[in-house]
């Protein structure tokens, strides 16, 4: 072929050269814009990836939360278990003293009324009664009253002890030695209870474990003074504590409690031997 003739092919040629080179732009362009688009669609995806992680992230954390404050709420509640478990043992254990002593003072009250009834029933006859002497004395607080067969004489707790205690106060000794002085005038020879009662409220402190403990200390500290100070004689005393299983009174006010913490001197039929 002459040179002409290549010229004139290569002249020929130049439009379709010029033509396929368009032709495989425009495929890269649309391979190019093809692969952008895949490309934001991945980022797109990513994104989305990792806000679900963050979210999960911090819904993760979330129920760890929850997780951990349910942890202390069980074990919140179990000490409150505990508590409630120990709080009922000790009750029950002071519900089983409350009716040993019951028992035991039923047992010296059947004895008591047994003794009376072998001895053909001693009375105390109504103009000896000491309902009618006892007002002379003038012993501001102190009541008395008669309990069936039996004369009560009720010392009040707030002027024999401080506040819970079994300590006796300035001036229950005297206030003590009066009531007795009056007693050891009209019935030297009477068998006397020395009874102690408390009001409802737990006893302060732990120096007692129960009401019935504390109710027979203080009984046993007015009978300290029966027996150091007075004319009564120890072998026509006894002494009991019914913390506050008998109350003269609603213990709903405070009224009520403080008449219902008191130490009765309670004179029987019985003669002592």
């Amino acid at each position: 072929m002459s040179r002409l003739s290549r010229v004139a092919w290569l002249t020929a040629c130049l439009p379709l050269i010029a033509a396929g080179c368009a032709d495989n732009a425009m495929v890269l362009k649309n391979r190019v814009a093809e692969a952008e688009k895949q490309h934001v669609a991945l980022n797109n995806q990513l994104q989305q990836l990792q806000d679900r992680a963050i979210a999960l992230d911090r819904s993760n954390q979330e129920l760890n939360a929850r997780l951990a404050q349910a942890d202390q709420q069980v074990e919140l509640s179990q000490n409150q278990l505990d508590a409630m478990r120990d709080q009922l043992r000790n009750v029950t254990a002071q519900l089983a003293q409350a009716r040993s002593e019951k028992e035991s003072t039923d047992k010296r009250v059947q004895a008591l009324t047994a003794s009376m009834q072998r001895q053909g029933g001693v009375t105390i006859e109504a103009n000896n009664s000491f309902l009618q002497t006892l007002p002379a004395v003038n012993i501001p607080g102190v009541f008395v009253r008669r309990d069936g067969d039996v004369i009560r004489i009720e010392l009040p707790g707030n002027s024999l002890f401080e506040s819970g205690s079994a300590r006796l106060s300035a001036g229950a000794a005297n206030l003590i030695s009066q009531a007795a002085a009056e007693i050891a005038r009209t019935y030297p020879d009477q068998i006397i209870g020395v009874e102690g009662h408390t009001d409802v409220d737990p006893s302060a402190g732990n120096q007692w474990s129960s009401n019935h403990e504390l109710s027979v200390s203080r009984a046993l500290s007015v009978y300290g003074v029966l027996i150091s100070r007075t004319r009564l004689q120890a072998n026509q005393l006894f002494v009991l504590g019914h913390g506050s299983n008998r109350p003269l009174v609603s213990n709903a006010t405070p009224e009520g409690r403080q008449r219902n913490r008191r130490v009765e001197l309670v004179i029987y039929p019985e003669r002592k031997n």
